[in-house]
This record gives C-alpha cells, sequence and structure tokens, in this order.
C-alpha cells in the first residue's frame, strides 16, 4: 500500500509572516492540530497546536509573534509514492505523527498517525506503526515511569 492511497490530500497551510493567533484561529476554525507553513507551494515550516501553547503562550510569549519564528524546519516530508510502513519507519525515526507529503518539491498531502491506524486496512500494520511512532514521538521517561 502506497502513502498516496492513504493520505489526506488537504492540508492546512499558512504563510511563514502569519501570527501565532492567526494559526490558532485556523486550528480551531479547521479542527487540525498542525499546520504546514508553505512558501511558493513548498513546506518550509511545521507547527502544532502544542508548539503553539507550549512554546509560546505557557511562557507568556506574544500571540502577534510570527509562526515562521517558532516553527519546526526544515520539513521532514515524504513522497506520495513510498510505502506505508517506509513513512512510518520515517515519521517514527524523526519521532513526528504527522508527515507532510510532498511531490517535486510541492505539498501534495499529509500522512498521520490517525491515517496509518484507520486507512491501512491491515489491523496488523497499523498496530505496529501506531506503536513505533507512539513510542518515538513522545518523551522516553513517559514509557520508563510506566515500565514500558
Amino acid at each position: 500500500m502506497r502513502v498516496r492511497d492513504v493520505m489526506t490530500p488537504q492540508v492546512v497551510t499558512a504563510g511563514c509572516d502569519a501570527s501565532v493567533l492567526q494559526v490558532a484561529e485556523l486550528m480551531r476554525a479547521r479542527e487540525v492540530g498542525s499546520v504546514v507553513l508553505e512558501q511558493d507551494g513548498r513546506p518550509v515550516g511545521f507547527v502544532t497546536d502544542r508548539d503553539l501553547v507550549v512554546g509560546v503562550l505557557a511562557i507568556g510569549g506574544d500571540p502577534a509573534e510570527r509562526v515562521g519564528d517558532i516553527a519546526s524546519a526544515p520539513v521532514v516530508c515524504g513522497s506520495p509514492g513510498m510505502g506505508v510502513a517506509e513513512a512510518g519507519e520515517l515519521m517514527a525515526a524523526h519521532g513526528i505523527r504527522r508527515l507532510p507529503i510532498a511531490e517535486d518539491g510541492r505539498l501534495a498531502g499529509i500522512l498521520t498517525l490517525d491515517d496509518l491506524a484507520v486507512r491501512t486496512g491491515d489491523p496488523v500494520l497499523a498496530q505496529r506503526l501506531t506503536s513505533e511512532v507512539t513510542r518515538a514521538a513522545l518523551p522516553g521517561f513517559f514509557f520508563h515511569a510506566r515500565g514500558g
């Protein structure tokens, strides 16, 4: 199974000059937990709701701050033609739960942990990938403190 078969082709995007508040409002309106920052159709940054809360608001940061200043970059991307297992391994290797998908350098979709778990149709593969990506994405102390 290929990424193009299970990815979400519609990606919520914003420009790097958008404010933290504008991106938070966009996330709320579109009911998503992440936004890909793009420039000329190319992914240049990635920001999650957690980035906004923990990286800006919880430390008394300015909601008018440019989101490009707090975004993760460079962006780790997959491709539509890669296998879902390979995409899951890429996500686990980088400790990410959402993988922007690019084709010829341009944003083509996004693959999330939910996509892998729900859309693959292979419960064994979905469970393995979900476990690997979740372990990689969460802090190590989470598993040690619970005996994992």
